[in-house]
């Protein structure tokens, strides 16, 4: 299996695909409805922050561009107090293709280009033994604390910018993730 993916914003096209990626991933509708509702919430969507990882060696007549997609990731405007901040997830590869580095794939790229906007701030509640290798951190250190109940090595958080910490507060999710 060759690694040349490519990642991209997502396009019109890629949302029926999208979510389909999305509802194997998780094998339930939850995170797919999620992205939808996110998609259609202009205080929290975020143009060009919603990529997909695509393999060009693959076609995929439904995408649109020629390649396969493997992959979504999903950064949108949440706050840390009253600080901005962007909330990473869900992050969806298909199940085939998972563990074959799509995932880490998809946040480099997210995180790349939340920077390039000028975004300072990243948070979200994941897995605490994947989302380490990327930079992020417990968020309890930082006086950064959730409204609901979650483990709180679970509960992470990362500076895009080093030159402006991370600032304490309750993370505030758009209205879609229900907390």
């Amino acid at each position: 299996m060759g690694n040349t993916w490519i990642t991209r914003a997502e396009t019109r096209a890629d949302i029926p695909v999208i979510r389909e990626i999305t509802l194997a991933a998780f094998g339930r509708a939850n995170e797919a409805d999620i992205v939808d509702k996110l998609r259609a919430d202009t205080t929290a969507w975020i143009e060009g922050l919603s990529l997909v990882v695509a393999d060009p060696d693959a076609a995929d007549a439904a995408d649109g561009t020629g390649a396969a997609l493997l992959g979504h990731i999903l950064l949108t405007r949440g706050h840390v107090g009253d600080t901005p901040a962007l909330c990473l997830g869900p992050v969806s590869v298909r199940p085939e293709r998972q563990r074959d580095g799509v995932g880490s794939v998809a946040v480099r790229a997210a995180l790349a280009a939340a920077a390039a906007r000028g975004e300072r701030y990243v948070v979200l509640v994941g897995h605490p033994e994947y989302y380490p290798r990327f930079g992020f951190t417990r968020a309890s250190a930082y006086g950064i604390r959730l409204s609901v109940e979650a483990p709180d090595e679970a509960v992470m958080a990362l500076a895009l910018d080093e030159d402006h910490p991370l600032p304490g507060g309750l993370i505030r999710w758009p209205a879609a993730f229900g907390i």
